[in-house]
């Protein structure tokens, strides 16, 4: 992994109030090929640094899901993880958020905390008829940004019938960013990966050919096929000089015993990546997280 550049200072974040737009670490870039943006709003290029995290934070009834039954402990969870992020050795509050596996009022609540003023929450359910516990909602993939993000998408994916699934993307245009989510079918329902192919093919048409952080629980192995699309036109965060490497998957005892969380972005891209190298006791996922430097 490359040395990251130097942090761009985050916005000092305090008491609950509306959303407002991003005056810290968000900058213009160049332009390029970002969906929701026309040539009258993309400002001159800049350098742009931010902190982007993706978690599959285990938030349904399902077997192994720590704190599918305790939401608001999760929330207190996912809100603790998002400030305190270790990269490179630092620990740095991340402004860039993907979430998988998370129920809609686990993100409602997330939101309404202290820390997350002048934040951006956008949610959408997964295909099919499951529901969280406690009334919590649906279950499925989020996107938080400290700013305002807009031209939000939420398309449902090729899917086998019965296993519905939603990416959800949005641009950020303090940072002319894509940002895009999602949780790919899994080995059970889709054994070929035939369906992760097709997925992975549209999830890289929405992120488009511009700056943009892609990324959530793609449910497969590096080196598996339906992830070729990704690799081929962007760099992962966690990927060696000589693999695709990271495990992020864990087992009931809390090994981590397979990659199946990515975050990838344009190749050209300055870019650090972190993976708690210790048990995650709230999932069955540990998060990754990474210090972005578009140039």
């Amino acid at each position: 992994m490359r040395a990251p550049r130097a942090l761009i200072p985050l916005l000092a974040v305090c008491g609950a109030g509306a959303i407002v737009a991003f005056a810290g670490a968000g900058a213009a870039i160049e332009k390029g090929s970002v969906p929701g943006l026309g040539d009258e709003e993309r400002p001159a290029a800049e350098q742009v640094t931010l902190t982007a995290l993706t978690w599959n934070v285990c938030g349904d009834v399902r077997p192994g899901c720590p704190l599918g039954a305790r939401p608001a402990e999760l929330a207190r969870r996912i809100s603790q993880q998002i400030a305190g992020t270790v990269v490179g050795g630092r620990r740095v509050g991340a402004n860039a958020v993907l979430l998988q596996e998370v129920c809609s009022a686990t993100v409602v609540a997330v939101g309404k905390t202290a820390a997350m003023h002048g934040w951006t929450w956008e949610f959408a359910a997964s295909g099919g008829t499951r529901a969280c516990a406690n009334g919590q909602g649906r279950p499925g993939v989020a996107l938080g940004v400290q700013g305002k993000i807009d031209n939000v998408e939420s398309p449902a994916l090729p899917a086998p019938a019965g296993h519905g699934r939603t990416a959800l993307c949005g641009t950020v245009a303090a940072w002319q960013t894509r940002l895009c989510t999602v949780q790919l079918s899994g080995t059970a329902e889709d054994p070929s990966g035939a369906w992760r192919r097709k997925q992975t093919g549209r999830l890289a048409e929405l992120a488009g050919g511009g700056r943009a952080i892609v990324g959530g629980d793609l449910t497969d192995a590096p080196t598996a096929a339906p992830l070729d699309v990704l690799y081929r036109d962007r760099a992962e965060c966690d990927q060696g000089p000589r693999s695709r490497a990271a495990k992020t998957l864990q087992d009931a005892a809390g090994r981590a015993v397979a990659k199946s969380d990515y975050l990838f972005v344009p190749k050209d891209t300055a870019m650090s990546c972190e993976v708690p190298d210790q048990p995650v006791r709230s999932s069955d996922h540990r998060p990754v997280a990474a210090l972005v430097s578009f140039r």
